[in-house]
């Protein structure tokens, strides 16, 4: 694994490069919509509003707990269409709806009178300042969706992706007490696959916990809660007898050499979490996890999550497709590349209580896509 990484790394700028070409939007696209009339005097107007997410239950992890996330609903208007869009930020990422709401007050859509030109308009939001992922996502998921409309298909039609091999999405199960905990899992009864937050000195107690009341498949998410490598090697064969499937971030991101010996000699997958944002993130991932997890609301969008998964496939590397707490706007959107990675973690919508939107569907356990244009909101 590692000659494999140390080789890897000096063609990563080639492999990057190489990797991403070919991805503006299909030409077939623009010719069906060559025809449009006004299409060259129309003006996309995008608008937004904050709104705050209230969870059913407190949200714990290693490093923090919360009871609501703040989020910012986006909009994208062109001609009798509308596009939806959404940033969730959970405050340990550093954004929040103040600094969503100053960015978005500098993206000005009336310069483009193509709404299908998507290279160029989310290349102009990417540059406005650095940083502002979620902002920036909501964007992105607000011109796919209206896109969509414009073409009047779903988007995972418009990759091509099949409908019908999404996998089944797992459901969270927080650091809380005992009898929360089993609370928990009695509501998750309808989810085939459960992840469990781990990180904290209870992490044996919270699976045996778990594993007292079900037999369900497990995954852990440990948050960079673990240090020391021998420790965190050690637990993880302790979870592999428990039947963990795999471990999401179990140490900081900063130490990579431990990371990477972790990972080649793990019984278990090691997916990046914290470790990975962007396109770039997925190169320095290679050789020091098994998998990484896309997140939109990290990597700016469906836009550069579809670029992200393309390129971890083609190094060998397992995907997984994850979510902050979010409404069922961000949640569909990432939906529309469901069917092409090995894991789902898209729960964050079911997780809080006042959803405004109506999407794509979690049934029995499944993520379980719709034919609506767009990413998929009624």
């Amino acid at each position: 694994m590692k000659k494999n990484r140390r080789d890897f790394i000096k063609m990563s700028g080639l492999i990057a490069g190489s990797t991403l070409v070919g991805f503006n939007t299909n030409p077939i696209i623009a010719q069906k919509l060559s025809g449009k009339k006004n299409m060259n005097s129309s003006k996309m107007k995008l608008s937004y509003n904050p709104y705050t997410l209230e969870l059913k239950h407190v949200f714990t992890i290693a490093t923090s707990s919360r009871k609501t996330t703040p989020v910012m609903l986006t909009k994208i208007e062109y001609e009798d269409f509308v596009g939806y869009g959404e940033a969730s930020m959970p405050p340990y990422l550093g954004e929040s709806q103040e600094s969503a709401a100053k960015f978005l007050s500098k993206v000005n859509l009336s310069q483009f009178n193509d709404p299908l030109d998507l290279e160029n308009i989310l290349n102009y939001v990417d540059s406005i300042d650095s940083g502002n992922a979620a902002a920036k996502a909501s964007v992105d998921i607000a011109l796919h969706d209206l896109v969509g409309k414009l073409l009047n298909k779903p988007w995972h039609k418009i990759w091509g992706f099949p409908k019908d091999t999404t996998p089944f999405t797992s459901f969270t199960i927080g650091i809380d007490t005992d009898e929360v905990v089993k609370q928990k899992v009695h509501e998750a009864e309808e989810y085939k696959i459960l992840k469990v937050k781990l990180g904290r000195d209870t992490d044996k107690q919270m699976i045996e916990t778990i594993r007292s009341v079900t037999k369900k498949p497990l995954v852990v998410d440990v948050n960079q809660g673990w240090t020391d490598k021998e420790f965190a090697l050690d637990m993880i064969y302790w979870l592999k007898e428990r039947g963990i499937d795999f471990v999401e971030q179990p140490m900081p991101k900063n130490q990579i050499d431990d990371m990477a010996w972790l990972t080649e000699k793990s019984p278990l997958p090691t997916i990046a979490d914290e470790a990975l944002q962007r396109i770039p993130d997925v190169i320095k991932a290679f050789g020091v996890y098994s998998g990484i997890n896309i997140k939109l609301m990290k990597c700016t969008g469906m836009r550069e999550a579809h670029k992200m998964l393309t390129l971890a496939k083609s190094l060998g590397m397992k995907v997984m497709l994850g979510c902050m707490t979010e409404t069922s706007c961000a949640i569909s959107a990432a939906a529309q590349l469901s069917s092409m990675v090995d894991w789902a973690d898209l729960d964050g919508n079911l997780l809080i209580s006042n959803d405004p939107y109506d999407g794509i569907k979690v049934i029995e356990g499944k993520v379980t896509l719709n034919d609506y244009p767009g990413i998929g909101l009624k």
